[in-house]
Parts: C-alpha cells; sequence; structure tokens
C-alpha cells in the first residue's frame, strides 16, 4: 500500500495516525485563565492563597456550615432528661468534627483529587487510568499520552501490581466496583434532595421560635416556597450572584462563632470538659441502646463533608485547608460548645436550641443571614449534583440529557432542566410529606453515611494503586474510618422506618436507572466491535464502493475509535449512492477531567487516497462540555484539511513508513514549517505525527529523522491542491450526518429478568432520553437515521 494508506485494524500498526494540536481560545476571561494557569503550575503568592481561601467559603463549606441548624434537635428528639447527655453528645461531635472532615477529608481525600477535581467519579476515573476497570474498552494507547492523562507506574511483583491483576482478572470485580460507584453518585443525588429541604425548612423554623402563634405548616409552606424560588432561578446560573456567596456564607461562620463564644461565658464554661473522650465512654454505657441510636443525629454535624470533596475542583487543595482549619472548624466547635452550654440550663429549649440561644438583639439579622445560608447551602448541593450527573453522563453511565453552559467564564457552572425539575420535585415532596425535621435528619443521615463508606472503599485503592502507601498505613486508614462510619451506618438502620428509608428509595431507582443504561451501553458497544465490517471487504469494493459516488460529505457517527462500523456496511448494502467523501466521527469520553482544545481531535485515512474516507476521533473528558454550536464541525473539517497538508508534506521524507513530527517543537519552527510547505494562515497550530506505538510528544527513537527532507515536492504540492479542492468542493455540495439508530433486543432463550432489563426498562430509557442528533447539534434537513436491531 502506498504511503497514504492503511489497514484500520487493531492488530495492525503500520501507516500514521496523527495529532493534530489546534490552540483555540477559551471561554474563560484573563481573570479565570491566569487562575486556572497559576493553579495548574502550583504556584500561589500568600495574598491569592488568602484569596481563594476566602472565595472557597461560600461554594464548598455553606452545607457543612449550617448543620448547627439542625444536629441537636435530631440528636434528643424525645428531649434532654439529663443535661450530662448533653455533654457527651457534644463530645461526640467534636471528636467526629475531627477525624472526619478535618483529619479524613481535607487532609487525606482531598490530595486523592483528579488534577483538582474531586467527587466518586474522579476517584474511578483515577482508578481507570492505573488499572484496566473500565467497562466499556474503548480506550486506546494514544489516548494514555495526553498531558492530562496522568499516571504513576510501579514494579510489577509490588502488592500495588498484585491488587491490580487481581481487579482486572474477573469482570465481576469491575463491575461490583462499577455499582460501588454508582451507589456513592446515587447518594450524592438524595443528598441534592435532602440538604435543600433539611436547611431551608430548619431556617425558615426561626419564624416560630419568635411567633409561637405561628403553625408549623406555614413555616412548611414558607420553606416550600424559598425552594421553588431557588430551583426555578437555576437556569440563571450564579455566575452574576456567586461573589455574595463568599462574604454571607463568612458573615454567618463569624456570627454562630461568636454567638457561641458569648453562650459559653453566659450560661457554662464547663462545656469545655467536653473535649475529653471520656464524656463519649460516659454518654454510651449510660444511655445504652437510645444513646447508640442518637449517633444517628450526632452524624449531621459531618454532612456537607462528602459535598466539600465534590466542589472541590473549584479550588486549590490549599486553600480549601487553610478556609476549614481558620474558620470553620474552630467557629463550628463555638456554635456547638454554645449551644450545649445554653441547653445545660435550658434543657427544654432543645428542639430549636440554635435560635432561642440568640441574643435577642440581633435576632432577626441572625434569621435572614441563617436563611441565606441555607439557600447558599442549597444551591452548592444542586450544582455538585449537577455536575456528579454530567460526570457519570460522560462514563456512559447515565441516559442522554441536555446539558446547559450558564457561565461564559466557567465551564463547570452547568444546568440540568431534567433532573433540576426531577429534584425540586421530590425536594417538596419531602418537605411537605415529613413536615419536621427529625425524620428528614434520619433520611439525610442515610445518605451522608453510605457515601462516605464508598469513598473509603475507592480510597484503599487510590492509597495502593496511586498513592503505592505501604501496606500498614492503608491498614490504619482503612480501620479508623471504618470504625467510626459503621458505628454510624449501625445507628442509622435504627431509624429505617423512621424517614431513613427515602435515599434508600431514591438511590434504589437511580441506581437501576443508571445500571441499566450502563448495562445497554456496554452490550451495544461489544455488538458493534465485534461486528466490525473488514478493511478487506472495503478494499474489495474499490475506490467507487460498489455503488454511485455522489458530490458531498458523509460524516458517519460511531461509536468505534478503530474499524468500519456495521452500519456502513447495511447502509451501502441497502442504497444505491455514497458521498464522495466518508467521514467515520467518533465522539470518545476518556476517564479524565478535560482533554485541552489543542489535543482534542485524532485524525487518520482508511484505505488508499482515492477511497477518500477518513477517521476522525474527538476526544473529552468529564468535565468538558460538547457545546452545542457550529465549532465542532469546522474543527472537524479544519482538521481534515490540516491532515492532507501533511500527509503531502511527509510523502518521501523518510525510507520507512513510520515518520513523526513532534510536539515538541518550538513556536518558531512550528510556523516556519507551515509557512513553507503548508501556505496556510493556521499559525498557532501545533502538529503531531506519529506512528501508532508513539502518539504525541514522546521520545523519538535514534533510527528516526529528525527533521523533513521533502523529495517530490512540486509533485506532492499538487496532490494536496487537488485533494483539497476536491474536499472543498464536497464540503459546498453538502454535509449529510448519518446516525446509527441501534435497538437492543432481548434474545429469545433469555431469562425473563433480562427481557425485562432490556426489553422494556433499557427500551423506555432510550426512548424519553435525548436524541443524538440533538446532541450533535445535526439539523434534521441533513440528517439520516440507519436503524438496525441485535440481540443479546
Amino acid at each position: 500500500m502506498n504511503s497514504g494508506a492503511e489497514i484500520d485494524e487493531e492488530s495492525d500498526n503500520r501507516g500514521s495516525m496523527w495529532v493534530l494540536d489546534q490552540k483555540l481560545d477559551q471561554p474563560m476571561d484573563e481573570e479565570a485563565g491566569r487562575l486556572r494557569n497559576m493553579y495548574r503550575e502550583k504556584k500561589f503568592s500568600a495574598l491569592l492563597l488568602l484569596r481563594l481561601s476566602f472565595q472557597s467559603l461560600g461554594v464548598v463549606y455553606g452545607d457543612l456550615g449550617t448543620s448547627p441548624l439542625y444536629v441537636f434537635y435530631n440528636t434528643f428528639p424525645q428531649g434532654v432528661t439529663d443535661p450530662e447527655d448533653v455533654m457527651g453528645a457534644l463530645s461526640l461531635i467534636i471528636y467526629s468534627l475531627t477525624l472526619i472532615p478535618l483529619l479524613k477529608y481535607v487532609f487525606i481525600v482531598c490530595r486523592a483529587n483528579d488534577n483538582g477535581q474531586g467527587g466518586t467519579f474522579a476517584l474511578y476515573s483515577l482508578l481507570c487510568r492505573h488499572a484496566k476497570i473500565k467497562t466499556i474498552p474503548n480506550q486506546h494507547r494514544t489516548d494514555e499520552e495526553l498531558t492530562t492523562y496522568s499516571r504513576s507506574t510501579f514494579h510489577e511483583q509490588s502488592f500495588a501490581a498484585k491488587t491490580r491483576n487481581w481487579l482486572e482478572r474477573r469482570p465481576s470485580r469491575k463491575n461490583a466496583l462499577l455499582i460501588l460507584v454508582l451507589v456513592g453518585t446515587c447518594m450524592v443525588i438524595g443528598d441534592g434532595i435532602l440538604t435543600p429541604a433539611i436547611s431551608v425548612l430548619s431556617a425558615a423554623g426561626g419564624i416560630k421560635v419568635n411567633h409561637p402563634d405561628v403553625s408549623g405548616k406555614v413555616v412548611v409552606v414558607v420553606a416550600v416556597v424559598v425552594l421553588v424560588g431557588l430551583f426555578s432561578m437555576q437556569h440563571y446560573g450564579t455566575d452574576r450572584v456567586s461573589w455574595l456567596f463568599a462574604p454571607i456564607v463568612l458573615l454567618w461562620f463569624l456570627l454562630i462563632g461568636g454567638i457561641g463564644i458569648y453562650n459559653i461565658w453566659k450560661y457554662d464554661t464547663g462545656v469545655l470538659r467536653a473535649f475529653s473522650p471520656v464524656y463519649v465512654y460516659r454518654y454510651l454505657k449510660r444511655g445504652g441502646k437510645d444513646s447508640w441510636t442518637s449517633l444517628g443525629g450526632v452524624m449531621l454535624c459531618i454532612t456537607g463533608t462528602e459535598a466539600l470533596f465534590a466542589d472541590l475542583g473549584h479550588f486549590p487543595v490549599l486553600a480549601v485547608q487553610i478556609a476549614f482549619t481558620v474558620v470553620v472548624f474552630p467557629s463550628l466547635l463555638l456554635a456547638y460548645s454554645g449551644q450545649a452550654a445554653y441547653l445545660m440550663k435550658n434543657k427544654d429549649h432543645v428542639f430549636d436550641a440554635f435560635y432561642r440561644s440568640i441574643p435577642d438583639s440581633i435576632y432577626w439579622p441572625v434569621f435572614i443571614i441563617a436563611t441565606l445560608a441555607a439557600i447558599i447551602a442549597s444551591q452548592a448541593t444542586i450544582s455538585a449534583t449537577s455536575s456528579i450527573i454530567k460526570q457519570a453522563l460522560a462514563l456512559g453511565c447515565f441516559p442522554r440529557v441536555k446539558v446547559i453552559h450558564t457561565s461564559k467564564n466557567f465551564l463547570g457552572q452547568i444546568y440540568i432542566p431534567d433532573i433540576n425539575w426531577i429534584l425540586m420535585i421530590l425536594c417538596i415532596a419531602v418537605t411537605a410529606g415529613f413536615e419536621n425535621q427529625s425524620q428528614i435528619g434520619n433520611a439525610y443521615g442515610t445518605a451522608v453515611v453510605i457515601v462516605m463508606l464508598a469513598t473509603t472503599a475507592l480510597m484503599v485503592l487510590i492509597m495502593i494503586l496511586v498513592w503505592h502507601c505501604h501496606w500498614l498505613l492503608v491498614l490504619l486508614f482503612t480501620g479508623l474510618s471504618l470504625i467510626v462510619e459503621c458505628t454510624y451506618f449501625s445507628a442509622v438502620l435504627f431509624k429505617i422506618d423512621q424517614g431513613g428509608w427515602v435515599p434508600l428509595v431514591i438511590a434504589a431507582a437511580f441506581l437501576l436507572i443508571m445500571y441499566v443504561w450502563h448495562y445497554g451501553t456496554v452490550k451495544r458497544y461489544e455488538f458493534e466491535m465485534h461486528s466490525r465490517v473488514s478493511m478487506a471487504w472495503i478494499l474489495g469494493l474499490g475506490p467507487s464502493l460498489g455503488l454511485v459516488r455522489v458530490p458531498g460529505i458523509g460524516l458517519v457517527y460511531t461509536e468505534l475509535a478503530s474499524g468500519v462500523p456495521r452500519i456502513f456496511s447495511h447502509f451501502i448494502t441497502n442504497l444505491p449512492a455514497m458521498h464522495s467523501v466518508v467521514v467515520f466521527v467518533c465522539v470518545k469520553y476518556l476517564p479524565v477531567y478535560m482533554v485541552p482544545e489543542e489535543e482534542r481531535f485524532l485524525v487518520k485515512r482508511i484505505g488508499p487516497k482515492n477511497f477518500h474516507m477518513f477517521r476522525c476521533v474527538a476526544r473529552y473528558g468529564y468535565k468538558d462540555l460538547h457545546k452545542k454550536d457550529d465549532d465542532f464541525e469546522r474543527k472537524l473539517f479544519d482538521s481534515i484539511f490540516l491532515f492532507v497538508r501533511l500527509e503531502s508534506m511527509m510523502e518521501g521524507c523518510s525510507d520507512s513508513d513510520e515518520y513523526s513530527i513532534y510536539g515538541q517543537q518550538t513556536e518558531k519552527s512550528r510556523d516556519a514549517l507551515l509557512s513553507k510547505y503548508a501556505k496556510t494562515a493556521i499559525s498557532d497550530v501545533d502538529l503531531t505525527i506519529s506512528s501508532m506505538d508513539s502518539i504525541v510528544p514522546g521520545k523519538s527513537p535514534s533510527s528516526r529523522p529528525n527533521s523533513l527532507t521533502m523529495s517530490s515536492g512540486q509533485e506532492g504540492n499538487r496532490t494536496e491542491t487537488d485533494e483539497l479542492e476536491f474536499l472543498n468542493r464536497c464540503r459546498d455540495a453538502g454535509v449529510v450526518h448519518i446516525l446509527g439508530n441501534t435497538v437492543v433486543r432481548a434474545s429469545r432463550e433469555s431469562r425473563f429478568y433480562k427481557k425485562i432489563t432490556v426489553d422494556y426498562l433499557y427500551a423506555f430509557l432510550r426512548k424519553i432520553c435525548r436524541e443524538n442528533s440533538a446532541i450533535f447539534n445535526v439539523p434534521h434537513e441533513s440528517l439520516l437515521n440507519v436503524g438496525q436491531i441485535f440481540y443479546v
């Protein structure tokens, strides 16, 4: 075959794949870009670090900061009988805050971020890069050369290697790990429902404290009105008002800390003795089962900790750590100690301890700030829920839904209409259905502790595979985490019938949806993979493909990053004509947080030049947004045109069929290269051409040439010009988007539960989710759907 042809099979490494690196403007203002670049370089001035720490208060700590509104009420729903119980509960709160948010999350878990991104799926993506545990096997070795595809290596005889091999050995272990991640994700979605409910209802409860004649239903109505307003405003985004979040939350922390100091001084300074763990032992021994079940209320003091990790991507870890240790942690300790001091003298006021302990002179200002803080906490949780669903969508674990980018400056701010309204309906149903904080608190506690257990399990693998920790350190971390979290989990089990069933039902529903969708996605991909058309069959058809080639470009969308999809053979078998140029387009999501624009596209030729067939693989990370505009199509054609120019430049440059132009070139050398040979106005393009074995910037084997030596230059330029003119004429003639509509059906011999899963549940999800044509912004007048059915 000539130098422009390639056998497009995974097993054949001859020919070339070309990576087109284009520097494109990011939708981000100069300030955000500067902060992002400084974050990547891990270089911060002291002043900038303090500024970022201040801003993190409004985004990261709103949920954790509003816990004092409802902790003591949920700990003692039947009232306080012995003041010593208050001391025991306070001691439990102090050590819970110290062990879980401070030591585990802020100083350990936050370090397990994926290039700054946090959350359950970020941990899973990090693991997928260190072990072959991804259930959709669509990765290629070229993906590992991405600048964001960072991973560590280890010796094959190490404990990490043995753990990796154990995970990779059986598909059941990969599925078990995926289910664990999905369970954690579903519980985070449950947090997105329960956090607004309990936070806003608790804040609105301040009306009843100052006006005892107001009924509880009025408080519920006020909370519902606030929630409807909150969810209705989501489509505007928070870009315009987010600058207010940090000052409000900082003021909130200063207020609760100051009120705590006032109450300790006024009522009982003896509560400071609760820093002794002896009071924990006395409390549990004295109360027996009642004290044990009250742990379900105590653990609400650490709610919001998982949201802390999920929202980590907005700020550097050091800024989050400074904000917690300097402001959040001491303020919370003072707030809980102050409430305990007040309850030591007023044990009958446990049901509304927070508002009762506020001095009368500042009651209404604190009430207003508390309501605003509750709204901010709810907003942070809703944003985290949308973000994690976007991640699940990118990794093939959630049905296709509409994702709207609400900010021109920050890519992380998104709005998902369908999910937003579902969350609102469920949140209102929980608020109006339970009416009291106790049952909502029980539900909230169940969701939080299960998420923490899932994070602990993932962290064990992170410590082994990524950090290569000694097994003693892994054992110590696992033991301490499980002792605390399993203790709380055993306590919430006693309250399953008192509201704790709510997050379980919500999580079960979302888990069913996510797993069924993922199962169908995997089966559909496996079918595409196993039914690929052989290259020999394509070559046997000849340049005309056995039919009439009409002017125009056909974009055939496929999930395959290699090989010719069956949809193509199905199409040309049933229709007598095909476009003059065929481009197989694969949009692929990788287990990385983002793919730089300059490394987005992989382009390669399929077959000889006179076939005019190309493949373009567009790679995205789970935080990337596939925007709905004409930009994608323009970039795709620019990549193909540039590929043709470079291919012509490379012909005859060496005796080998493998040649490289490496991306580690200076701007000057790249510009000179383009100016001399490409004669194009694209001056900000990075170019990488390499073999299948070494894609993107890498070390050059000594046998390969370091520079270009053109031979038959005039002939090559003429060939290049002819093909470019041909491509432009075909583009002007029209572009048709060909999408496969693969229908999955259960085979006749399948068991009944598989038939229900595939023929009803998955089919229903496919019917209600967005079409691929909407995802890719394909105009209806140029859309062609090709249907096919396969049985699993």
